[in-house]
């Protein structure tokens, strides 16, 4: 077998495979938009490489020698198969990847995924739930969702989503016996769940270790608050569902407003991308909560 690179130009091959389906230079200039000087010579180029002739010229036209027909089959099956993957690959739905927190993907992203297809129906959307931060080329992450103070290097778009606004949060089941808000003394008595943030000291102001298990996703908590395991501190923006229905209620008046925010950050591009932008905006739409 011949190795790759030694196999004719596509440019000679592109020549030789419209000629022989036209039987005619100058057609098959016309098809590859070249002049028949140029696919005269590009044909001549694979003859010799060949070492066989592939036409017998005619005074109008051309025709096939017994080799010519042959490799002319073969050369358009070739083809073929790249038409038929190009035409695979263009039909494929575009592919956009958004990296977020596993609690943003599961409070607030997968909640609205019904509307964002309505929005985006040809669009593969693939969602990154990691707490690391992740890097926009290596990742090929196209947007990003991330709890971080508004430092952000010249070559990164960020919009603020919302801010990190705590407030302590129970199920009604788990506090029903109590005042309907209870007291600083009261919810330090109370069990505690903690997440990896571990604001808890900072909201209630002690410095001493405080008691109750330890989760390392805010989900994981929020999700023992809404079994009953106990309060859980979070952002506000989390929950907005769960106080609606009434799964979770905030049991003290108090909120903390920590530095960091959630911002939705890409980097930026001088190449449109007509998708991306819409995305963008629909995050920005839906998912804003600053305002």
């Amino acid at each position: 077998m011949i190795p790759r690179h030694k196999l004719p130009s596509l440019n000679a091959l592109r020549a030789f495979e419209a000629s022989g389906r036209k039987l005619n230079f100058r057609a098959a200039a016309e098809e590859l938009n070249v002049t028949q000087g140029a696919v005269a010579q590009q044909v001549r180029m694979l003859e010799e490489y060949l070492g066989i002739a592939l036409f017998v010229r005619l005074p109008r036209g051309l025709a096939l020698t017994t080799e010519g027909s042959i490799y002319l089959v073969n050369v358009t099956r070739a083809f073929d198969v790249l038409a038929e993957s190009t035409a695979e690959i263009l039909n494929q739905p575009k592919t956009l990847t958004i990296s977020v927190t596993p609690t943003v993907a599961t409070k607030i992203l997968l909640p609205n995924f019904s509307e964002l297809y309505k929005t985006l129906p040809h669009i593969k959307l693939q969602t990154m739930a990691t707490e690391h931060v992740s890097n926009f080329d290596q990742d090929q992450v196209d947007i990003a969702i991330r709890l971080t103070e508004h430092n952000f290097s010249e070559d990164l778009e960020a919009q603020l989503l919302f801010p990190q606004e705590l407030i302590a949060v129970a199920s009604p089941f788990l506090i029903k016996e109590l005042p309907e808000i209870v007291t600083i003394e009261q919810l330090t008595s109370l069990p505690l769940l903690h997440d990896a943030h571990n604001a808890w000291p900072q909201f209630l102001n002690i410095h001493t270790e405080l008691a109750g298990p330890v989760f390392n996703q805010t989900t994981l908590a929020l999700d023992a608050a809404l079994a009953g395991q106990g309060i859980a501190l979070t952002c506000r923006a989390f929950i907005e569902r769960d106080l609606t229905a009434k799964r979770l209620v905030q049991i003290h008046p108090k909120t903390l407003i920590l530095e960091a925010s959630y911002y939705l950050v890409r980097k930026k591009s001088s190449q449109a991308n007509e998708d991306l932008n819409v995305l963008w905006q629909w995050c920005l739409d839906h998912l804003n909560r600053a305002s």
